[in-house]
């Protein structure tokens, strides 16, 4: 998984604008977020796995993934 599939699921399935992340962590402008996240990235001199933004990128990826499969199902198995 690189940034520009992450930044390419995103622009087709955008995020609601607020998303309560982690119990100490809520997110009031998810695009500033996104944004931010990727202008890190790119400006990041060491590693991509050493760049705090990429690892907030995955997780935040991870769970709107996970959220969205989750709805889907609900979905599914609500219908007759």
């Amino acid at each position: 998984m690189t940034t520009e599939e992450i930044k390419r699921y995103f622009e087709t399935a955008p995020p609601t604008k607020e998303v309560d992340w982690k119990p100490w962590a809520k997110i009031t402008d998810s695009q500033a977020f996104l944004k931010s996240c990727y202008a890190t990235i790119k400006n990041y001199k060491g590693s991509l796995d050493m760049c705090p933004a990429w690892w907030h990128l995955k997780d935040f990826y991870m769970l709107m993934r996970a959220n969205a499969q989750q709805i889907s199902s609900e979905n599914q198995s609500e219908q007759p």
